[in-house]
C-alpha cells in the first residue's frame, strides 16, 4: 500500500512537471532542426501574449464559480509575502552581488516570476480549469506588484534615472497590458454570470487549447545553453532565491494561514515559477546586464522543472495539498 501511495504521489508530480518539460525541450529541438526560427518565435510570442493569454484568462475565469477561487486574504498574504522577499532580496545582493550595477538584476531575476505561462501552465495541469481561473485572479495582483518593485530597484541600481518618468511608464504598461486588461473585463462578466453564445465560448476553447503550448514552444526555442564566463555565484544565488527561497516563504506564510489543497498547491507551484523573461527586457531596456539576467531566465526556467516536481512530492507525501 505504501509503495501505491508513494508511486501515486510520484505520477502527481510528473503529471504536472512532465508535459511542460517536454514541450519546452520540444521548443528547443524544433529551434535547432530549423523547424521554427526566431522570427516564427517572435510572431508567435506576440500572438500569445497579445491574443491568445489574454483570451486564456477572460474565458477561463467566466466559466468559473468566481466566488470560490477568488480568496482576498491569500492575495494579500501572497502580495505580502513578494514584499518581505523582495526587501529580503535587496539586503542579500550587498552580499553576494559584487558589481553594484547588477544588484537589482540579481533582486529581480530572485523574486518575479513567469507565472503567466510557466505558473498557469503548472495549475492547470494540476487541477484543470478551477486551477487555471484562481491562478490569474493572483496572477493579475502579482504582476502588477512586480512591474512596481522592478521599476523601484532596476532605477535605484542602475545609473542615475529619473524614477518619476520610470513610475509613469511602468503605470502606463500596467493599464495598457493585454493580461491584466483581460483579468479586469472577466471579473464583473463571471459576477453578473454574463452567459455569451456558444459559437463565441467555442471559439474561446480554441483559444484556451492553442496558448500554452505555443507559448511553451516558443519559451524552448528561446533557450540558450551556451555557457557564459562570470556572474556564475550571481546566477546561483538567484536561482536559489527563486526556486527555494520563494516558494518557501510565500507557501509557508499561506500555509501559517491555514491554507491547504488547491489553494495551498497554487501557491507553491505560482511563487516556485522560473523567471520571467519579462525581465530580461526590462534590464536590457534600462541598459543593464542584459547577460546576467538572460543567464538567470534560463536557469531558472530549467531548474524550476526539478524544483516543483521535489516541492510537489513533498506537499503530496504530507498530505497538505
Amino acid at each position: 500500500m505504501a509503495s501505491a501511495a508513494w508511486l501515486d504521489t510520484v505520477g502527481f508530480a510528473l503529471n504536472v512537471t512532465g508535459p511542460i518539460f517536454l514541450v519546452v525541450v520540444l521548443g528547443a529541438l524544433l529551434k535547432h532542426l530549423g523547424v521554427i526560427n526566431d522570427e516564427f518565435v517572435h510572431g508567435a510570442s506576440r500572438l500569445v501574449f497579445h491574443v491568445a493569454l489574454p483570451a486564456l484568462m477572460f474565458f477561463s475565469i467566466i466559466k468559473a464559480d468566481i466566488g470560490g477561487v477568488l480568496n482576498p486574504l491569500l492575495i494579500v498574504l501572497a502580495s505580502a509575502g513578494t514584499i518581505a522577499l523582495f526587501l529580503v532580496l535587496v539586503l542579500v545582493a550587498r552580499v553576494v552581488v559584487d558589481e553594484p550595477r547588477d544588484r537589482g538584476v540579481f533582486v529581480q531575476g530572485g523574486f518575479r516570476g513567469n507565472l503567466g505561462v510557466v505558473g498557469l501552465a503548472f495549475c492547470v495541469n494540476a487541477y484543470g480549469n478551477q486551477g487555471l481561473a484562481a491562478a490569474a485572479v493572483l496572477m493579475a495582483v502579482l504582476t502588477v506588484l512586480y512591474n512596481v518593485l522592478s521599476v523601484y530597484i532596476l532605477n535605484r541600481s542602475l545609473l542615475d534615472r529619473d524614477v518619476a518618468s520610470g513610475w509613469r511608464g511602468v503605470l502606463f504598461g500596467i493599464a495598457r497590458n493585454p493580461l491584466i486588461i483581460a483579468i479586469v473585463a472577466a471579473l464583473p462578466v463571471a459576477h453578473l454570470q454574463i452567459v455569451f453564445h456558444p459559437v463565441i465560448m467555442r471559439t474561446g476553447e480554441y483559444f484556451i487549447q492553442m496558448t500554452l503550448p505555443l507559448a511553451l514552444l516558443c519559451i524552448g526555442a528561446t533557450l540558450s545553453l551556451k555557457p557564459h564566463r562570470g556572474s556564475g555565484r550571481v546566477q546561483v544565488a538567484a536561482l536559489v532565491a527563486k526556486l527555494v527561497i520563494s516558494p518557501l516563504l510565500i507557501t509557508g506564510i499561506a500555509y501559517a494561514a491555514g491554507f491547504r489543497q488547491m489553494e495551498l498547491g497554487m501557491v507553491f507551484m505560482m511563487t516556485s515559477a522560473p523567471t520571467a523573461a519579462a525581465s530580461f527586457v526590462m534590464v536590457r531596456a534600462l541598459h543593464g546586464n542584459a547577460t546576467l539576467a538572460a543567464n538567470i531566465v534560463v536557469v531558472t526556467t530549467l531548474g524550476s522543472l526539478v524544483s516543483v516536481s521535489v516541492g510537489l512530492l513533498l506537499l503530496k507525501e504530507l498530505q497538505l495539498i
